[in-house]
């Protein structure tokens, strides 16, 4: 055998151990999953690459790679789509072109990225927005957000906060024929953070009259106390990983990568705070198929230095879980989509089972075969199988 011979088959083996990646075998096409997650493996490494020789912030990279996916708000014979701000926070519209007798249902959609990255414009979230429009026969605002590590909790928590408070003006909703009595919000991953911690918020909102009438929170990251929960013992090569995570996590409050280490270790807790623990305790709020095989471990506490000058990742605004349930039996109709091979699984759970347990309506949509990002990811049949239950509950509920 030649040296070319040799070469190409040493080639050939490094590019397949690089491609491979071990799925679950109830995964459905797990080659084209195998090559989106090569696609995000390798732009990873770009990024990382880059940041070690100083060219750029890795959060930089990745925006660059990601923003040619952004499509213009274009209209088309369905939907009229245009840009605007709704209290000084970009949005983009969808409004039906069809007539309607009546007002139409108002969905306000939070789109996901780890509080770094992510965009209404992006055709994956401007796919879904049309489709919601078209299929609701309901105005969809989708909005933007600041992002890290240019703005750091709370910025992104009050830009959509104050979107929200702006289309809950009657004033808006007149302007756009939005029945007020059924006004929802959705968000996924990331927004899916942003759309529970700002429906806690506005039920004791005095300014604002008009309430939502459901959440849909899709596959959401909902607390950083712990990150040894059983999704992330599970699920942390697939996807979304613990180290990632634990990045943009700690990256939502600040730039300093001390942070970022603590909670890799799960050492970023103070003592102080332990008593927060009992709302993220999976061994009470998990049921036994999802604890099975997995020992709770005690918290290890860590400095006090750290939450002192980074408090937000101890904010309920930042960390929904960590709501009293005294606000929780407040909430609107709610509808959560967790996925078994999400390293997030089981912040949305165990969400599920608080509110569960405070009386609130709750369904609960667990993809025995679904990853992060199932819903979004346009061209694998599972996105699209999700979607029809997704419109299927919010056609019924909203």
């Amino acid at each position: 055998m030649g040296r070319k011979a040799i070469l190409l088959l040493i080639v050939g083996v490094l590019g397949a151990y690089y491609v491979y990646t071990p799925l679950p075998d109830n995964i459905e096409e797990p080659w084209k999953l195998m090559c989106v997650t090569t696609c995000l493996k390798t732009m990873t490494h770009l990024c990382h690459f880059a940041e070690l020789l100083g060219i750029s912030h890795f959060m930089d990279i990745a925006r660059f790679f990601m923003s040619i996916q952004e499509v213009p708000p274009t209209s088309d014979e369905n939907v009229t789509v245009m840009e605007t701000t709704f209290n000084n926070v970009p949005v983009r519209i969808y409004l039906p072109k069809r007539k309607s007798e009546t007002l139409r249902r108002g969905l306000f959609y939070i789109h996901g990225g780890g509080w770094h990255m992510g965009s209404a414009a992006f055709f994956d979230i401007d796919f879904l927005s049309r489709r919601t429009a078209v299929m609701l026969d309901a105005v969809v605002i989708s909005t933007n957000y600041r992002l890290a590590p240019e703005h750091h909790f709370p910025s992104q928590f009050e830009d959509v906060y104050n979107a929200l408070k702006w289309f809950l003006n009657q004033d808006v909703l007149d302007k756009y024929s939005v029945d007020p009595e059924r006004i929802g919000i959705s968000g996924e991953s990331a927004g899916g953070n942003l759309a529970a911690a700002v429906t806690q918020q506005l039920i004791d909102d005095p300014d604002v009259k008009i309430k939502l009438k459901t959440q849909s929170l899709i596959y959401p990251a909902l607390q950083c106390l712990d990150l040894d929960l059983p999704s992330y013992r599970e699920n942390s090569n697939l996807g979304l990983t613990k180290s990632f995570v634990a990045r943009l996590w700690s990256g939502y409050f600040t730039t300093d990568r001390s942070l970022e280490k603590a909670m890799f270790f799960n050492q970023h807790v103070p003592v102080e705070s332990s008593h927060l623990f009992k709302f993220v305790n999976w061994s009470s709020f998990l049921p036994e198929k999802f604890r099975k095989g997995h020992f709770y471990k005690s918290p290890t506490y860590g400095n006090s230095k750290l939450a002192k000058k980074y408090p937000g990742f101890l904010d309920v605004r930042a960390a929904p879980l960590l709501a009293d349930d005294n606000r929780l039996r407040n909430l609107p109709l709610t509808y959560v989509i967790t996925c078994q091979y999400d390293i997030l699984r089981d912040d949305g759970i165990m969400y599920v089972t608080r509110l569960q347990n405070v009386g609130v309506r709750v369904t609960h949509n667990h993809i025995e075969d679904g990853f992060h990002g199932a819903l979004v990811y346009r061209g694998f049949k599972i996105g699209y199988r999700i979607e029809k239950q997704y419109m299927s509950w919010l056609s019924e509920n909203l």
